[in-house]
């Protein structure tokens, strides 16, 4: 440890002397060069070397200037061994390149370590192994040497790598100069080292590395010695692996390792890039270097690998969305059969109410099905989750399954299951899976507790159905047998929280198990009855277990349970209460009971809203929260229908509101009552009425401090997911009904057609800024041209957009923009697309566009606006950059428009995570968390995906179709990349579905999952193929086809019968040429029509169980029309969608009877055009101007005038793209206000009682700070603020002004508030004194001034510039005080033997300081107070005059305190050493304590209290303090005060500073010579 009298010194430390001090611990992994630049290949460029030299390195000192040599044969005949190492390998060794700036930053980043101050090449030591000389500098001795060091042994070894890690671990700490030994060797370069052969050079490295593994093995338990402690470590490793991720990929035999061994040509990055070791590159050699997020986002890490190899759907392998960042693998087990049964009954009760109703009331109209709906939930979770089959497969191929199938009633057709409710009964089963895990590792605890329970086993066991139970029955094991089982519930889950995971076993011993050892035990068992046998009554219809009484009342049954002879005397009362404590402890433990008050809160319990003081002022009848401001009584069950419990729980997080969730007294009286009646006596004696009183008390115990607290707590979280599942599910919804579009079409094109697209946008729509972008994408979705013109009226711009429109016949023309003059480009477009003659003067006079055009030729091309919520997020992506680099944002936003027309599911597909920012649910969808939307939008995605299908070989081709192939049931982001490379390394291109399997480029169950939605366009030119048995690659119409592969003989048979053909008619063709015949037939469908499917369906099934109805039907639907367009119909957009698209305003904001700004534009005889701030055109009527009837337009408003008015209406006109609004500025209609229509509507459950008293009290409050008489003081300073007031008037002032108000304490008081830094004020509360020779502004006893004027300026700005001066220090750091204890730790980790203390300013107390210093780097940052008064600064009791005495001060009084603790404590560490100064002293007042938020109105005295005791302090290494001074960033206007004369202005002024407060500063000599 070093000296603590390095605080004494005040010597500073440069940048030099910090990048001098080199990180130790780390040099083993750092590849280290000659110089910052690189390494030079010229060996005579290098410096010389002799022993004085490293000798000289060694103790810390690097000497450029060459010294006499002693010896000068030696050093030449080193200097020739060393040439002649190196022209040896010249030819065989490249040049190694230098770590650039930014790779050294990234490395410094991604490891913590510093890697500027050793970039030097390590050189081997001496041979013989003798220690270095000891080195007595803080310098780490570094060995310089050139390329030329190197021979072709010094390369690593592949076994080398596997201690890639335990280098980095124990090599912290090294400081001898064989550091390297492991890593890379070298050639001997002792004298005498020629004379040893290969061999024994090589038994010799052996030896030396076997002795290093071996001190590295001791070292390795204790992480904490390399100066890295175990948790940095675990941080790393989590990070970066513990470097044996590829260890079986390094195993092989010795001889193999030793040839590896002894290639001259073997580089250490041919090893890293031969093993993808992708992380260990980032610190251990030159290559490129990746951050980690990075590598999650190209998907690179080793989960995506296992991803990718696994033979599981990627959606099935991960527990969150795979459209998240974050993706985390799922590590439950798959369900077994045995399982299935119960999982079916378990997820059958909780599909829905309407499912239970339905199918389980005795009324239902489906109660007949009820079995054949259990039996069909069984089928979808064994496919789910046995056999690994996705959503979209079971409802597409396997639909038979989940409906209604009888035989003998083949007309009965009830769909049982729905696609959402399939989707349901997945997350169902998920849920399920977790609860089975969960199950299990709770049986196998109570097995190994060893115990026989026959109330657990045959009573809780049964009943445990949710994660919940498993906690309880989990917890009450544990209570029940803790005593002699310590150890046995140590149950931990995968998928629990890391709170939970964290959380420590309390360790004190609760009351309850103190009374359990005890007698008072004994009394609980004389109550008569267990408390398990109480709940096994309870649960029961009958009561199986009778109470046995007593025949002593319970107080004197209690009395033979005290002992007089104890210690603490206990009555009878407290022995009886301690027992009633022990039953109700575990009556509110037992599961069963528990479940059940979690059932009756699920059903019964209430839910009210208080208002916070905070919410009554700040929620008034306009804010958002307003409709459940006075909530009372609310059902719980009313609450899943709306997002309102998640704006409750958001009002609640901003101290709004506060929740409480309850049972109703009914509800409450009717579970104790039976709670008693299990419990009670049935004896009607006076006794047995005794004992029946304290079960009773028993009874409300368990019910107050255990059951109730555990329903609210379990309602609160169950409402809460509740909602946030079903507002998901809406999004989803919401998102599926815009992707669920077919492409648009004309009317004469076929269905599935993709249309050329020309998207026209103006942007915001500015004649002098905006250009109208043109941008045409053909059928293939290709952009083919891209212009501009600057309007459509000049002849020119005109001629051109008539030529684009003949030259390439768009099928659609698709508008957008950002502002309502996209409308004039939309009404002008279409009159030039039909032929239209307008009018010139209404042509000039709306549209502006100028002259009248010239009639044309017509157009058959539908002019539409377009939905461009997709195409604003594209304009900006990165996607849309890497697409169309040159092109502008407005084009690529037209890019986007006319892709969403062409396939809204591709558009939205591509937008990937980014699918968030489209808002589905505006006022509720931030209430969601991300992972649960992002679920339930990919869940939508997949849906319409496979319901489309996806053209493989096109995907494989085109970029922005692959955007699709993720989504296709059995892949994912990851499978979906490696699926389309394989296939790019195979040409590109596939000819039939056989090939996945075939060429390898699906594993079996993917193909099962994603065949039947992958489909092979087949050239409709193709004839039918013949004769092809012996080509496999030959093209199969029926992978055209929705038909999965596992029904391609069904298809083949049908259309066999169909065609009316035998076997031998087809027996040498290709098994599908009869598909080809059927589907090229004219008569198809009337062939197809004629067969009788449910028959086939029925004699299927009668001979192997085989459900296929719904599958013929599909099959014979696709044999008619392959992949045949299910979507609806693109359909046009609303007027509202339109005007909120351009304008921004909805049916909330354009309400009748809202009050609106608008401004004058034209002013007509007849009415006013106006505009409003959206952009949107208006009209006032005649009629609407005055009260006063018809007056003249003029004579009321003129132009350009800004006036309010009332909506009276909103008329829309898409197809005349006319939208404006009709208002009235009457002043009667404006005198009414439009609070009524702006008011946000009362919930039902309204709680008007407690509405009417908080409005009186704010009526009360209002009227009570009007009559407030207010003081006036004449004086430039003073104004009528409270607190808040005066810090909102200072925050745009200097620092150090000041304002004077009233003071809340009365009006012998004043209050002076002044800027001590932004954001920062102190206020000063200040008394005045009438004495007999005038008033007196008493401030403490040591400051008392005549005027306010005397007070500013020998105490505010006095005390101001204390504050400023001690701000231009150097050792002051901006920021808040965690900010410079990073800073702090920072400094000591890069500088180990050095210390280090700064100021910065205290925010809790304004106008004080504190002082932080960190000892050395195994301490804490400590933290002293430091108090500004106006003339001097104060560190606990010692008052200094300026700030260099303040530092002196300061180390001092730590020196001393350093001294003293150690001689007290004997050499030993004091007891709080390291620790941070506590804020407060027990019984004191810490000085000038103030926050940064004051009372309104209230002045708090900062000059109060008492100075704390001294804190503790750590030990103290010598060294010397450095910061950077703060760099001044500005400067600020002179105060309004007069200021002492200025001398001269100092040389630099700090942020922020008054210039002429810093030339007072410079002329009190507040300053050192020279400035900062």
């Amino acid at each position: 440890m070093s000296s603590p009298s390095a605080f004494a010194s005040d010597r500073l430390v440069d940048d030099d002397a910090i990048m001098e001090n080199s990180h130790p611990g780390r040099e083993d992994a750092d590849a280290t060069m000659g110089d910052g630049n690189g390494v030079s290949d010229d060996s005579s460029e290098e410096p010389e070397e002799d022993e004085e030299e490293e000798k000289r390195i060694r103790e810390g000192f690097i000497v450029d200037e060459d010294e006499d040599e002693d010896d000068e044969e030696e050093r030449r005949r080193r200097r020739k061994r060393r040439k002649r190492r190196h022209r040896k390998r010249e030819e065989e060794e490249e040049e190694e390149e230098a770590l650039e700036e930014d790779d050294l930053e990234l490395l410094e980043e991604n490891t913590g370590a510093s890697f500027r101050n050793r970039l030097t090449r390590l050189r081997r030591g001496r041979e013989d192994g003798s220690p270095p000389v000891a080195s007595s500098s803080r310098r780490k001795p570094v060995v310089e040497s050139s390329e030329d060091d190197l021979d072709d042994d010094d390369l690593p070894q592949v076994q080398d790598i596997q201690r890639i890690w335990d280098d980095e671990r124990v090599g912290g700490g090294r400081e001898d100069e064989e550091d390297m030994d492991d890593f890379i060797d070298y050639e001997d370069e002792e004298e005498g080292a020629g004379v040893l052969d290969e061999q024994e050079r090589e038994e010799r490295r052996k030896e030396r590395k076997k002795l290093e593994r071996e001190r590295r093995r001791a070292m390795g338990s204790r992480p904490e010695l390399t100066g890295i402690d175990a948790n940095a470590w675990d941080e790393i490793h989590e990070v970066f692996g513990d470097g044996h991720e590829y260890d079986w990929a390094l195993e092989g035999d010795d001889e193999v390792e030793y040839e590896e061994r002894m290639k001259p040509e073997m580089k250490y990055q041919d090893v890293c890039s031969s093993l993808i070791l992708l992380r260990v590159e980032w610190t251990l050699t030159n290559f490129q270097v990746f951050e980690p997020s990075e590598i999650r986002a190209r998907m690179l890490t080793e989960d995506d690998d296992l991803i990718r190899a696994q033979d599981i759907p990627e959606r099935m392998q991960l527990a969150t969305s795979s459209l998240s960042h974050n993706a985390t693998l799922s590590l439950h087990q798959n369900l077994t059969e045995a399982d299935i049964d119960d999982a079916a009954t378990w997820v059958t009760s909780r599909l829905s109410s309407r499912k239970t109703r339905d199918f389980f009331s005795p009324d239902g109209p489906y109660q007949t099905y009820s079995q054949a709906l259990v039996l069909a939930v069984s089928y979808a979770l064994r496919f789910l989750f046995i056999h690994e089959f996705e959503v979209p497969y079971i409802w597409t191929h396997k639909r038979d399954y989940i409906s209604y199938f009888n035989p003998q009633e083949m007309r009965a057709r009830v769909d049982l299951i729905t696609l959402s409710e399939l989707w349901r009964i997945y997350a169902l089963g998920q849920k399920y899976r977790s609860l089975l895990d969960r199950q299990n590792a709770l049986f196998a605890s109570y097995t190994r507790l060893n115990v026989g329970d026959e109330y657990f086993e045959q009573f809780v066991k049964p009943k445990i159905e949710c994660v919940e139970m498993v906690a309880d029955a989990t917890e009450w094991l544990s209570m029940k047998y803790k005593v002699t089982k310590q150890d046995a519930f140590d149950l931990h889950f995968h998928d629990d929280d890391e709170l939970d995971r964290k959380r420590k076993t309390p360790s004190r011993i609760s009351a309850y198990e103190v009374a359990k050892k005890s007698i008072v035990a004994k009394l609980a068992d004389g109550f008569g009855i267990r408390p398990h046998e109480v709940v096994q009554n309870f649960v029961a219809n009958d009561r199986p277990n009778f109470v046995e009484d007593q025949e002593l009342n319970p107080i004197a049954f209690a009395e033979q349970f005290t002992n007089p002879e104890s210690a603490v005397l206990q009555t009878s009362e407290e022995v009886l209460r301690r027992a009633r404590m022990v039953l109700a402890t575990e009556l509110g433990k037992d599961p069963l009971l528990r479940q059940s008050m979690r059932d009756l809160f699920k059903s019964e319990a209430q839910i009210s809203v208080q208002s916070t003081e905070r919410g009554v002022n700040k929620i008034d009848e306009h804010h958002p929260y307003f409709n459940f401001k006075y909530l009372h009584h609310k059902p719980i069950t009313q609450m899943l229908d709306s997002a309102q419990f998640l704006h409750i729980l958001a009002a609640e997080a901003e101290l709004l509101v506060t929740v409480s969730i309850y049972l109703t007294n009914e509800a409450k009286a009717r579970f104790e009552r039976q709670l008693n009646d299990a419990f009670a006596s049935d004896s009607y004696s006076d006794i047995a009425r005794s004992w029946n009183e304290e079960r009773s008390r028993v009874v409300q115990e368990a019910l107050e401090y255990h059951l109730i607290p555990v329903g609210t707590k379990w309602a609160r979280e169950w409402l809460r997911e509740e909602v946030e599942d079903a507002l998901a599910i809406h999004c989803g919804n919401k998102l599926k009904e815009r992707i669920d579009l077919a492409p648009f079409i004309t009317g004469d094109a076929l269905p599935g057609y993709t249309p050329s697209v020309l998207a026209i946008s103006w942007g915001k729509g500015d004649p002098q800024k905006d250009a109208i972008t043109l941008v045409l994408l053909d059928e293939m979705g290709r952009m083919r041209e891209q212009i501009k013109v600057d309007n459509l009226v000049d002849r020119d711009y005109h001629d051109e957009f008539i030529d684009l429109l003949k030259r390439r016949r768009p099928d659609v023309i698709v508008v957008g923009g950002f502002s309502m003059a996209t409308t004039k480009l939309a009404s002008r477009i279409k009159e030039i697309v039909n032929g239209k003659m307008p009018n010139a003067d209404a042509e000039a006079n709306i549209s502006g566009w100028g002259a009248e055009p010239i009639n044309e030729q017509t157009f058959n091309i539908p002019v539409i606006y377009l939905n461009d919520e997709v195409a604003r997020i594209y304009q900006h992506s990165k996607r849309a950059t890497d697409e169309f680099t040159t092109l502008s944002p407005i084009a690529k936003y037209c890019v986007g428009l006319a892709r969403y027309a062409q396939n809204p599911l591709n558009e939205y597909a591509a937008l990937g995570s980014d699918i968030v920012a489209i808002s589905f649910e505006d006022e509720d969808q931030h209430l969601i968390p991300k992972e649960k939307l992002l679920s339930s939008l990919e869940r939508a995605l997949v849906d319409v995906a496979n319901k489309v299908g996806v053209d493989i070989n096109r995907a494989v081709a085109d970029s922005y179709y692959q955007h699709l192939l993720p989504f296709v049931c059995g892949l994912g982001p990851r499978k979906a990349q490696v699926l389309a490379r394989k296939i790019a390394s195979i040409g590109g291109n596939l000819v039939n579905r056989d090939q996945f399997i075939k060429s390898g480029l699906l594993t079996t169950k993917i193909f099962l999952n994603a065949a039947g939605f992958l489909r092979i366009t087949q050239d409709s030119e193709l004839k039918p193929t013949k004769n092809r048995h012996a080509d496999d690659d030959v093209p199969d119409p029926l992978d055209d086809t929705r038909i999965h592969p596992e029904d391609y003989e069904l298809a083949r048979k049908m259309a066999t019968d169909a065609l009316e053909l035998d076997e031998e008619d087809v027996h040498d063709e290709h098994p599908s040429h009869v598909v080809s015949l059927i589907i090229q037939d004219s008569d198809n469908e009337r062939k197809l029509n004629e067969l009788n499917l449910d028959e086939f369906a029925v004699s299927m099934y009668e001979a192997n169980e085989d459900r296929k109805r719904h599958t013929l039907n599909v099959i014979r639907q696709e044999l008619l029309k392959p992949f045949a367009e299910q979507r609806a119909p693109f359909p046009p957009m609303e007027p509202w969608d339109v005007l909120t698209m351009l304008s921004g305003e909805t049916t909330r904001t354009l309400r009748m009877g809202l009050i609106i700004s608008v401004l004058i534009l034209r002013i007509e005889k007849t009415l006013v055009t106006v505009r409003l701030d959206s952009g949107i055109e208006g009209v006032i009527n005649m009629e609407y101007m005055s009260d006063m009837g018809n007056v003249n337009p003029l004579n009321i408003v003129k132009k350009g005038q800004a006036l309010q008015g009332v909506i009276v209406d909103v008329k829309l006109d898409l197809p005349a793209d006319q939208f404006y609004v009709e208002l009235s500025i009457r002043p009667s209609d404006l005198n009414q206000g439009d609070g009524l229509f702006r008011r946000v509507k009362r919930d039902e459950h309204w709680n008007t009682q407690q509405c009417e008293r908080d409005l009186e009290m704010q009526a009360r409050k209002k009227r009570a700070e009007t009559d407030r008489t207010r003081r006036v003081i004449k004086h430039p300073n003073f104004h009528n603020f409270n607190a808040t007031q005066a810090e909102n008037y200072l925050d745009k002032q200097q620092r150090g002004d000041v304002v004077i108000r009233p003071s809340s304490k009365g009006v012998d008081h004043l209050a002076v508030t002044w800027k001590v830094d932004d954001k920062l004020y102190q206020h000063i509360d200040v008394t005045e004194i009438n004495t007999g020779q005038g008033t007196v502004l008493f401030v403490d006893d040591k400051h008392q001034y005549a005027d306010l004027d005397e007070l500013i300026v020998n105490h505010v700005q006095a005390t101001a510039r204390k504050v400023e001066e001690l701000m231009a220090h150097e050792k002051f750091k901006q920021g808040s005080e965690d900010e410079l204890h990073l800073s702090l730790k920072n400094f000591v980790a890069a500088n180990p033997a050095k210390s280090i203390y700064g100021f910065t300013l205290n925010r809790k107390r304004p106008g004080h300081f504190n002082l932080c210093f960190l000892a050395n780097k195994n301490s804490t940052v400590q933290t002293w107070p430091i108090r500004v008064t106006p003339e001097s600064y104060c560190l606990f009791e010692a008052a200094v005059a300026g700030v260099p005495e303040l530092c002196d001060a300061f180390k001092v009084r730590h020196l001393h305190q350093s001294q003293n603790l150690g001689a007290a404590a004997g050499g030993k560490t004091p007891y709080g050493a390291g620790a941070r100064t506590p804020a407060r002293t027990p019984g004191h007042t810490t000085p000038g304590h103030l926050s940064v938020r004051q009372v309104p109105g209230r002045t708090p005295n900062p000059y109060g209290g008492q100075t704390p005791a001294v804190g503790l302090g750590g030990s103290v290494p010598a060294s010397s303090y450095g910061m950077p001074p703060p760099q001044p960033l500005g400067y600020q206007t002179p105060s309004a005060f007069s200021r002492p004369p200025i001398a001269q202005p100092p040389p630099h002024v700090p942020p922020g500073m008054n210039p002429q407060r810093a030339a007072m500063i410079q002329n009190s000599n507040g300053w050192a010579q020279g400035g900062w």
